[in-house]
């Protein structure tokens, strides 16, 4: 499977900590320009590589394929601005190659005929978690555009949805166990030092005392997502066995997502391609 590059946002990492920090008043607005600097990389590479008169012209056609294919717009727009640039006059953005199918995810225990989109995938992934570590909340991030983006939650409220909506930061659970590429607890979140003061109160706020934080690794180690529990109470950590379980389930949903990204969305890449060469 292709594991292509990461690259940075388009929104410096210092604009992003700082739109973070700022009063919950403007968490809106941070989260519509934090949306929108993925997208607006993929239309510069487009209106860039293919002359396409005007990044308006060029949404329309990135959002056009997404539609098409059902991939989410932000995930076509991440893949865009990762691959590298088709060769000059090349009828396909990625050359063709036996897809094969989707990786098992035993670790599930569910219906593989179920498991047919990212979004089956993860809400599965997402409540095996919660029973794993008998935990009543929990949320799935994918990591996109340098970032990891708030893709499913349960049981959290809007306030927890809004501020955590997108993390790059690493004064959260979510980010040390990406950037450590490792399952990381928060047994008590009231006394942790991984959080900043207001990544702690949203939590507490939630109801939730204590965290655990498992990713989502493809095979060459690369993050693809995260899955996060939230406990009521706090922990004092989790046996081997659970453990042990969810790091086999993290890779699995990991491979599932790049298996995806690579068949799917690599699909949707080469129609938007070829619509933008025509246009020509």
């Amino acid at each position: 499977m292709t594991e292509y590059p990461s690259t940075s946002d388009a929104s410096s990492g210092a604009e992003r900590r700082d739109a973070q920090d700022s009063a919950p008043s403007s968490v809106d607005e941070r989260n519509r320009r934090l949306a929108r600097a993925g997208v607006a990389r993929a239309e510069e590479v487009l209106v860039t590589r293919y002359r396409i008169p005007s990044r308006q012209e060029a949404f329309e056609l990135l959002r056009r394929t997404s539609q098409k294919y059902n991939v989410r717009l932000h995930t076509l727009a991440d893949v865009a601005v990762r691959l590298p640039a088709p060769e000059a006059g090349a009828p396909r953005w990625v050359p063709n190659r036996p897809q094969g199918a989707a990786p098992a995810i035993p670790a599930l225990r569910t219906d593989p005929s179920q498991l047919t989109s990212p979004s089956a995938v993860l809400k599965a992934a997402l409540r095996h978690t919660l029973r794993v570590t008998d935990a009543p909340m929990g949320n799935v991030q994918l990591a996109e555009c340098g970032m990891l983006r708030l893709e499913q939650h349960i049981g959290l409220n809007r306030h927890f949805t809004d501020y955590f909506a997108f993390v790059d930061d690493s004064t959260t659970a979510c980010a040390q166990a990406a950037e450590e590429r490792r399952q990381v607890t928060v047994k008590d979140v009231a006394s942790s030092d991984i959080f900043d003061e207001t990544s702690r109160q949203t939590i507490l706020r939630a109801g939730s005392r204590a965290c655990h934080s498992v990713p989502l690794v493809s095979p060459k180690g690369r993050v693809m997502g995260m899955i996060s529990t939230h406990h009521e109470r706090p922990v004092g950590g989790f046996s081997p066995a659970r453990l042990t379980a969810l790091h086999h389930l993290g890779g699995q949903v990991g491979r599932w997502i790049l298996w995806h990204r690579n068949t799917t969305v690599f699909t949707a890449l080469n129609d938007l391609h070829g619509s933008a060469t025509r246009r020509n």
